[in-house]
């Protein structure tokens, strides 16, 4: 794959109005041990079950590129996160690729973030860091405050060594990497700054989650999230450049980080190869694969009017939300969802 993205918990010390699952937020006590515990059961048959062989072929230069393994929460550097899952979870990837470990990057708001956390992060194989918060739901980042909190991640990491990158299309020169022009190699440790706005980001945020609730998905039909990256549009061709898919804590997989309303499979019970191999064979899921997702319904009846009409729900605020994600959410609810479950089930029998 050219990139996995992997949630390993739940467990967030925010609750961001603009949060894309209402799952992510805070948890105390007996609760923050069982939702952390759902990750730490799960991880290391995850790794397990991924291919042995994480590398793409990068068409343009001919060359294997090595994956990028996201690793993402919640909130993987808060205190019982950390040293119980993100960086048990680390060990055991290193484990099982060695010299051959994907590319490790993290996503973190960055206020848990320290100088000690970061030599931890750095010493156990972090090759990326990405600073999540830069927008104006984040709390303490709103306006002019983010760029103070920046001035001190950038001096943190310039302490070792990181270098910064940029995602590109900033407007404002605060938020670009003061530094383009100089060279990073392979080896160097890298972070970058993004967040939920349209110059860092995305702006129209997700029909999904609390950010649906409050009323701030601004995403229109004509918005395909799933032809842009951490999309659907790919995620079949293992191997290949812009393939990705989405690991829930419980090893559930997607096509997308948005999440179809039903995982394609567990990779806590199969291997990922197997999985994708098998509902590869469902029309809607090459219509998926192709980043057309008003096209799923083809061979079920549905045509594009029909997808489109289904593609409509009030949100939180009472305002009606038009997106080919909810579309795919209807199209999962009434004809999808089983023929996966009854695939994987057969598959389970399968190996028995």
């Amino acid at each position: 794959m050219q990139s996995l993205y992997w949630v390993l918990t739940w467990a967030c010390h925010r609750k961001c109005k603009h949060c894309y699952d209402d799952r992510f937020r805070p948890y105390v006590r007996d609760a923050l041990s069982e939702v952390v515990g759902e990750g730490i059961a799960a991880y290391q048959k995850v790794i397990d079950n991924l291919p042995q062989d994480l590398a793409w072929l990068n068409r343009e230069t001919g060359a294997r590129e090595k994956t990028l393994l996201v690793m993402a929460g919640g909130e993987l550097l808060i205190d019982g996160v950390r040293e119980e899952l993100f960086y048990p979870a680390l060990e055991a990837l290193h484990a099982k690729y060695g010299e051959n470990l994907p590319k490790i990057s993290i996503q973190t708001t960055g206020d848990i973030l320290t100088e000690e956390i970061l030599d931890e992060c750095l010493a156990r194989g972090v090759r990326s860091i990405a600073i999540a918060s830069i927008d104006d739901y984040h709390v303490g980042m709103k306006g002019e405050r983010k760029f103070k909190f920046m001035a001190a991640i950038r001096a943190m990491m310039a302490s070792r060594g990181v270098k910064e990158v940029s995602l590109g299309g900033e407007n404002d020169d605060r938020l670009k990497a003061p530094n383009l022009d100089e060279k990073i190699s392979e080896t160097d440790p890298t972070f970058l700054f993004f967040g939920a706005q349209p110059d860092l980001w995305i702006g129209e945020l997700w029909p999904r989650g609390r950010a649906f609730v409050n009323g701030l998905c601004g995403a229109s039909y004509e918005v395909n999230f799933c032809t842009r990256w951490s999309g659907g549009k790919n995620f079949l061709h293992i191997g290949q450049a812009g393939s990705e898919i989405s690991i829930e804590p419980n090893g559930n997989i997607y096509p997308c980080c948005l999440k179809t309303k039903a995982p394609l499979g567990n990779l806590t019970e199969e291997p990922l190869a197997q999985i994708l191999e098998s509902v590869a064979k469902l029309p809607a899921i090459q219509a998926l694969n192709r980043g057309a997702p008003d096209e799923m319904g083809a061979d079920y009846g549905w045509d594009k009017a029909t997808f489109r009409q289904k593609s409509s729900q009030i949100d939180g605020k009472g305002k009606t939300v038009k997106n080919m994600c909810l579309g795919c959410d209807a199209f999962f609810k009434e004809a999808l969802s089983d023929q996966l479950k009854t695939l994987r089930t057969e598959r389970l029998t399968a190996t028995l």
